[in-house]
């Protein structure tokens, strides 16, 4: 793959990518923060790239990664219990959105590639380097928790 059909590919996924990045990471400037990072990590690794075809695939991953490495960075910089009210003010309060939140990282990112992002369950299975069978039972599992939980709230 040539640098320019990169950046045409990558330029057609960047509001996929944004979506999953906001999703994972809860926050609208750290997710474009992400999606630069995992497209400037992709371009940098495109010749890692084996499988075309799966280009898609292969930049989410990255980006998975990129929200990750934000993630524990953000945790390091900043303890839970010292966010300011105002802050969690803003947050968006929905009810499905926190229940998102609070599964097991392994689940979150199944259903939110799955509901979110628009992935088939095989995408979701190649982004996060899993069997189909193993994205199939996180997602049944997250979504028994999911509807466990909100109907608790009802």
């Amino acid at each position: 793959m040539e640098m320019a059909e990169f950046g045409e590919r990558a330029g057609r996924l960047k509001a996929r990518l944004y979506r999953t990045a906001v999703l994972h990471l809860g926050s609208e400037s750290l997710a474009l923060d992400a999606v630069d990072e995992a497209i400037y990590r992709g371009l940098l690794a495109l010749r890692k790239l084996r499988q075309p075809e799966y280009f898609e695939t292969w930049l989410t991953r990255i980006l998975i990664n990129e929200c990750k490495r934000l993630l524990r960075r953000a945790k390091r910089e900043q303890p839970l219990d010292a966010l300011p009210e105002a802050a969690a003010e803003d947050y968006d309060a929905l009810p499905l959105r926190d229940a998102i939140l609070r599964l097991p990282p392994e689940l979150k990112e199944v259903v939110l590639l799955r509901y979110f992002s628009g992935f088939t369950l095989a995408e979701t299975a190649r982004s996060l380097e899993i069997p189909p069978g193993t994205a199939a039972t996180r997602q049944r599992r997250a979504l028994q928790l999911l509807r466990l939980e909100l109907t608790e709230e009802d």
